[in-house]
């Protein structure tokens, strides 16, 4: 058995200890284990595979990143080219995946990665690539997962970098803005937000009122506190409204960003305080993976090679009601899982006082 490891999209913490369990899982059972060198777009270079070896493996479940690298841009099926005009487009160039899959005789590719990856991964399948599938991302949005491997340890970042901000807000009296990651949807936002005791808390599920929040503001002023924390998702929307998008690129997604920045110039112009917006950025993908992360990921890693022993191919390995479970990539792909309105975590922050920005507070 010869399978090849792929870690496709932005990197998070605990990719390597997912590649670590994968690779000593499948070595123990006598397989050759290649990486995909910074995803599929790899295969289309002269040397796109890596030999992954027990000493290659030694050490690396603490470390952030990924030893086989990450991109973005490696969607076979729309693999960006230049053409003769000088501008972008993109093709279809899975085929050649295929043949070139089939030419380093890859029995099957774990495929470690987010909605984006499992899409590929589906689209593969299509095409008679045994896959089994990886839930990583920060944005803990993969549909049919509880929990993706990243997102405990990017909560954790951004709850410790408001905590840091809201010293600084208070001391200065301040209306502290901060936009964290999660795309479309407001795990990491409410998470952090709620752990964080954050004043308001704005994710793209509950599009937001500028007047709403203003009025909360006054609201917190009344009450003799003179500093205000908004943590704000990086998809989130006013009523009405669009994303803010800050571009595109062919074969990559939208880039949002930009939400916090508008929030800051309007709460300053409309209540008068002072206003400052911090965006945290990539800061959430990067460091050690924190305990549960590193857990989760050798979990994950494991419970992939087992899947393909077994023959069960086509599937990812989920957690549900803390168990590891498997479910059809074809069942996911193509969706993202965002928050209930009345989840238990959404009701317990309008609970402790936290506005949402939509008039519910």
């Amino acid at each position: 058995m010869r399978i090849a490891i792929n870690t496709g999209g932005g990197d998070a913490p605990g990719l390597n200890a997912a590649i670590r369990a994968a690779t000593l899982s499948a070595i123990s059972r006598g397989w050759e284990v290649y990486g995909l060198k910074n995803g599929y777009g790899s295969l289309f270079t002269d040397k796109p595979f890596i030999p992954l070896t027990a000493d290659r493996v030694k050490g690396i479940t603490m470390q952030g990143g990924t030893i086989l690298g990450a991109a973005n841009r490696g969607n076979p099926f729309e693999m960006p080219y230049q053409k003769a005009d000088g501008s972008w487009a993109a093709e279809d160039r899975s085929d050649e995946v295929v043949r070139m899959l089939k030419k380093k005789k890859i029995k099957a590719v774990v495929a470690i990665g987010g909605d984006g990856s499992m899409y590929i991964a589906n689209q593969l399948v299509k095409k008679g690539v045994h896959v089994v599938g990886v839930p990583k991302t920060i944005d803990n949005d993969i549909f049919g997962c509880d929990i993706t491997l990243g997102f405990d340890t990017a909560v954790t970042t951004a709850t410790e970098a408001i905590d840091k901000v809201t010293t600084t807000a208070e001391a200065h009296q301040r209306i502290m803005v901060v936009e964290v990651m999660g795309r479309y949807a407001g795990w990491i936002g409410l998470h952090a937000g709620l752990s964080a005791s954050a004043d308001i808390v704005l994710i793209p599920e509950l599009p937001f009122s500028i007047d709403v929040i203003v009025d909360k503001v006054r609201q917190i002023e009344k009450s003799g506190k003179k500093h205000v924390i908004v943590v704000v998702a990086e998809g989130a929307t006013e009523e009405g409204g669009k994303r803010f998008v800050r571009g595109k690129k062919i074969g990559q997604a939208e880039l949002l960003g930009g939400v916090g920045e508008y929030l800051e110039k309007e709460l300053a112009k409309r209540t008068g305080k002072e206003s400052r917006s911090l965006v945290l950025g990539h800061l959430q993908r990067g460091g050690s993976p924190t305990t549960y992360d590193r857990l989760i990921s050798l979990r994950f890693g494991a419970a992939a090679i087992r899947s393909l022993e077994n023959g069960d191919f086509n599937k990812l390995v989920v957690m549900r009601d803390n168990r590891i479970q498997r479910v059809p990539i074809s069942e996911v792909a193509g969706k993202i899982k965002t928050v209930p309105a009345d989840s238990d975590t959404v009701l317990t922050a309008l609970d402790v006082g936290i506005s949402f920005g939509n008039g519910d507070a």
